[in-house]
């Protein structure tokens, strides 16, 4: 009996581990894609300012990506919370018997 038990937990640690890793990697893959838009974006405004004919409009192209970065960054971080919170509940469910 006591074998069993210990069997079953045994199981529900494995499943909850490969649960982990599974999701471990769709986190990175998810930042990873967030960099290289973040990189894009960048990179659009840089080229922007570099054919900018006037001060001002370097600096509107500053303040827009500035602003329009932080929004990113606000929705990629919610996003990212909210993977790692439901990542979360999918790992442990093994160990608690309740179904994702």
């Amino acid at each position: 009996m006591a074998d069993d038990k210990a069997q079953g937990m045994g199981d529900a640690i494995k499943a909850s581990g490969t649960k982990i890793a599974e999701n471990s990697a769709t986190v990175s893959l998810k930042m990873l894609d967030y960099a290289e838009q973040n990189t894009r974006e960048a990179f659009a405004a840089m080229r922007a300012a570099a054919g900018a004919t006037s001060l001002s409009e370097v600096l509107k192209v500053q303040g827009d990506f500035i602003r329009e970065q932080g929004g990113r960054s606000m929705t990629q971080a919610r996003e990212i919370g909210e993977l790692i919170a439901a990542f979360g509940k999918t790992a442990v469910s093994p160990l608690t018997g309740k179904k994702d």
